[in-house]
């Protein structure tokens, strides 16, 4: 009896030294390499990143890629079904429903990009100032915040493109959303950045460079910064769908870009008044709208997964 468990002993030990074995074997790779990896085993992520990819370039490139101009009109199929010429229809001026769709995504899509790439600039600066300083200032910038949280948002954004004059330009208007989305979208960053800072201000590597006499510029760009962009990544990524929502919510009740320009909410806020004789006028926007914010949420959930530090180094 004692031979045969010394053996299971010896047994356990030899496998567990083999798998130390093939574990130092292994070649270091940094976070990111390891998250990629980790990333393209996530089928419906990568799915995901390659439609939103697709529609961003699609959007990009409208004018070699549409069949038809942006107004350009066809009065012998107006209102039209889809159909082989006209894939998503035509709405009641006989201008191409795919192509406006396709137009539609620079404003829906840009919107939310540079709505998102603001808002993560002064969430990323202000969140890294509190964090770091902590103390009162930390308090009183985070006080902030919490008033700031406490004004509905959405009535906030309205309230800000009221002020532009209702005839400005399709591109004051685009400025207006970029400005008005931005201000009210760091919120939520500015906290994740924060408490990143709170955390990592304590860990050793940055005390030791604190001792060695590193700036505070230096600490924040060099130690903190970087160790926090994983988790502000992931918040950048998800926080795109509400944005696209809000932009279409927005155009959808008159307060986006006007018409002639197409945008996703303007061309369903048009198409949904006449579902009954064409509902091809509100599907199809509603479709782009739906498909790409999912895209993004499962883009994101992918990147959350593929940047979580506990996951590193598992097959």
């Amino acid at each position: 009896m004692t031979t045969n468990t010394q053996q299971f002993g010896d047994a356990t030990l030899t496998a567990e030294q083999a798998q130390l074995e093939e574990i130092l074997k292994r070649k270091p790779t940094s976070l990111w390499k390891d998250a990629w990896r980790r990333l393209l085993r996530n089928k419906v992520a990568v799915v995901a990143g390659l439609y939103i990819i697709l529609i961003t370039l699609a959007a990009v490139f409208a004018p070699i890629i549409t069949p038809y101009g942006r107004d350009e009109p066809d009065f012998a199929n107006v209102r039209a079904a889809p159909s082989v010429e006209h894939p998503f229809g035509t709405d009641p001026l006989g201008r191409d429903v795919f192509t406006r769709v396709i137009y539609g995504g620079r404003v829906s899509l840009g919107v939310a990009f540079v709505g998102s790439l603001t808002s993560m600039l002064i969430g990323v600066v202000y969140g890294a100032v509190s964090g770091y300083l902590g103390s009162w200032i930390d308090d009183l910038m985070m006080r902030f915040v919490d008033l700031m949280y406490g004004f509905p948002t959405l009535l906030f954004i309205i309230l800000m493109m009221l002020v532009i004059p209702p005839n400005s330009s399709p591109g004051l208007i685009m400025v207006g959303l970029f400005v008005s989305l931005g201000v009210v979208s760091w919120l939520g960053t500015a906290r994740l950045v924060r408490g990143q800072f709170l955390t990592l201000r304590e860990q050793d590597f940055v005390v030791a460079a604190r001792a060695l006499g590193a700036r505070p510029r230096r600490i924040i760009s060099r130690y903190l910064l970087p160790n926090s962009l994983g988790p502000v990544i992931v918040a950048l990524t998800l926080s795109i769908p509400n944005l696209i929502l809000t932009e279409s919510t927005l155009s959808f009740i008159g307060l986006g870009v006007k018409s002639p320009v197409p945008s996703w909410g303007g061309m369903l806020s048009d198409g949904w008044r006449g579902m009954r004789a064409a509902p091809h006028l509100a599907i199809f926007p509603s479709l782009a709208i739906t498909i790409t914010m999912i895209a993004f949420n499962f883009f994101g959930d992918g990147l959350r997964d593929a940047l979580d530090p506990t996951m590193r180094g598992r097959e």
